[in-house]
């Protein structure tokens, strides 16, 4: 299902990449199982989607097995298999473990609007209480064109700021097309194109996430921390957003406002 070879040669190109640690692999799963991936998300409408629709995302997500039909169940199955996570161990140099309940990853969706401010990942797992170091995205929509935009940013830490800084590099979401990246580097990412697609278009894709034991001084952050875009910097809704968004205790009563 996954072209390992493809896998290996991206991730021997992992480290030293800009402006954090990352790989981008095209044709991650085979043809055949790729088309089956993307046949077998549910209807954007459907109401087994969770919906965060705020001022700085605005997608669906699904992370739960029983709803995955064959193809995603092996496919995920295999991406938390020795297989992958082996390979996963030799790039970056240490123990990995895989999250089986998905915390955050799962199906991912994003119609017209769609939209993913530059912000940085959870860092501490709500409940196995290890380090947030690897992500795999992969996207899944054959019939998207690079005008429909949806483009996967990668952004420079600004030190003095504490924020993202210069982009550095945008990753078209092609069809079948994965990024990995370590989320520990101050790896600011998000939508640096906002998604216009026609009816029916849809930028779809899959994500799981690895953990590692904690590193000394890890950030303790609980919920993913983001950034207002430029027009939003004086935006006090927004700010308040952002800021309750990152708070574990509030970040629920803003995920839908």
């Amino acid at each position: 299902m996954i072209n390992t070879e493809n896998l290996k040669s991206g991730l021997a190109h992992f480290r030293g990449s800009l402006p954090f640690d990352h790989c981008i692999i095209d044709d991650f799963f085979d043809e055949q199982a790729a088309n089956l991936l993307s046949g077998e998300f549910p209807d954007y409408d459907s109401d087994e989607w969770f919906f965060y629709n705020n001022q700085i995302e605005h997608k669906k997500a699904l992370n739960s097995w029983e709803k995955f039909p064959k193809a995603t169940y092996q496919a995920f199955t295999l991406l938390q298999s020795s297989a992958v996570t082996d390979l996963l161990e030799e790039a970056i140099g240490e123990k990995v473990y895989v999250d089986h309940g998905l915390n955050g990853g799962g199906w991912h969706i994003h119609g017209t609007g769609g939209n993913l401010n530059p912000h940085l990942d959870y860092s501490i797992h709500p409940k196995m209480e290890l380090e947030r170091v690897l992500n795999i995205i992969v996207y899944l929509s054959p019939e998207l064109k690079p005008e429909h935009g949806g483009h996967l940013g990668l952004w420079a830490h600004d030190d003095e700021r504490s924020a993202p800084g210069e982009l550095i590099k945008e990753v078209e979401p092609r069809f079948n097309r994965a990024i990995i990246f370590n989320t520990t580097q101050n790896s600011w990412h998000g939508m640096s194109r906002m998604l216009n697609v026609p009816d029916g278009i849809y930028r779809k894709s899959v994500a799981i996430y690895y953990m590692r034991e904690p590193a000394k001084g890890a950030d303790q952050r609980g919920r993913a921390l983001f950034a207002p875009r430029v027009e939003q910097q004086h935006d006090e809704a927004v700010l308040e957003t952002i800021r309750l968004r990152s708070n574990v205790a509030t970040s629920s009563n803003v995920y839908r406002v």
